[in-house]
């Protein structure tokens, strides 16, 4: 999953951003028309599906070894196929930061216009981010964040302690009743900030319902084996609790695998990322599973809307200001049994 260091801008939902409305009847201060026109209603530059400036957006992503992550160049590349006016020029991915320097130099040396990265380590990448925006080539820095902020014009990404804060008052809400109820965690990779972001979160929820007691924690490595192995050892440690946070839903296919061989059902669980598999178990309401927290790789796709209307010189549509802002921090929407359909087409495999 995303590494995330904790950068807070304007707050969209998922479905907002991913939609295309973010960019729709946007405005830009490039146009001449727009000299002396404070009004924010000026609507002479128009970043819709309609075709304009070609653009060439170049995309570096990391290797598509789990399923948010080979959503993410999904979404990209779906979304670059939409704009006649935009070519893609995408490179196969890497979690070497060497390989990935040099697929984004060469991208530079190409001279597309724009460039999207989501680095595999924000902190190794952030030279070539620089190296880019002194190329006068404007950088989308795709959820895991550079080191400086002078590495990329745009940042957009999730939200990994919002992920834990609405898991966490998702939980209290449906056990603040239950007198000395108990809650378990499956966390990720404990030597990633956004693991520590999305407990920190998780714990402060909790803080507001003083009938919960956090009495398990266990780290696992957001693979489907780590998932189930891991999982298994908080079932045989724990024989009671109402309800689990499992961080990811690509390890909670392992974790809902030892929980069936375990014949377990006397708690609830609430997932993380949006997966198509967790929908679809939330939408069947026949498990232990009963909600997810979004982590959308439709950020994907509105980083190529952002990229686009970088390079034609536009705004995003329903806001006043004429430029991009600098900063969108996606929302984490709990996903449950009474909204899944609406969430159901952005699920990931």
């Amino acid at each position: 999953m995303p590494e995330f260091t904790s950068r807070r801008g304007l707050l969209f939902g998922a479905a907002a951003v991913s939609a295309g409305a973010v960019l729709t009847g946007c405005t830009s201060n490039e146009s001449k028309d727009s000299e002396g026109d404070t009004s924010g209603d000026n609507k002479q530059a128009v970043a819709d599906d309609k075709p304009g400036k070609r653009v060439t957006i170049g995309f570096a992503g990391p290797q598509a070894d789990h399923g948010w992550l080979n959503a993410i160049n999904d979404n990209a590349k779906s979304r670059a196929k939409k704009y006649k006016d935009v070519t893609l020029e995408a490179t196969e991915g890497s979690n070497d930061t060497a390989a990935q320097i040099g697929q984004v130099e060469t991208l530079i040396n190409k001279k597309v216009d724009v460039l999207v990265i989501l680095p595999a380590d924000g902190k190794a990448l952030t030279q070539v981010g620089l190296k880019a925006m002194r190329a006068g080539i404007p950088v989308v820095n795709l959820d895991r964040i550079f080191a400086s902020a002078q590495a990329y014009r745009c940042w957009i990404g999730g939200d990994n302690y919002g992920m834990g804060l609405n898991a966490g008052h998702y939980i209290g809400e449906k056990l603040k009743d239950k007198k000395n109820a108990k809650v378990v965690e499956l966390a990720g990779l404990d030597n990633l900030e956004l693991t520590k972001q999305r407990t920190k979160g998780f714990d402060d929820a909790l803080k507001n319902y003083s009938n919960i007691e956090k009495v398990a924690r266990q780290a696992a490595e957001f693979t489907v084996e780590s998932g189930q192995s891991k999982m298994s050892q908080l079932l045989q440690a724990q024989k009671n609790f109402d309800a689990l946070w499992n961080h990811d839903d690509d390890q909670g296919v392992g974790a809902l695998r030892a929980i069936k061989q375990a014949g377990r059902d006397d708690f609830m669980m609430v997932g993380g990322a949006g997966a198509l598999s967790a929908f679809e178990e939330i939408k069947q309401d026949r498990g232990v599973l009963k909600a997810t927290v979004l982590y959308p790789p439709t950020m994907a796709a509105s980083a190529i809307d952002l990229a686009r209307a970088l390079g034609q010189g536009k705004g995003i549509g329903g806001m006043a200001e004429f430029e991009i802002p600098a900063s969108l921090t996606l929302y984490s929407a709990v996903v449950d049994k009474d909204n899944v359909d609406q969430y159901m087409p952005t699920g990931f495999k």
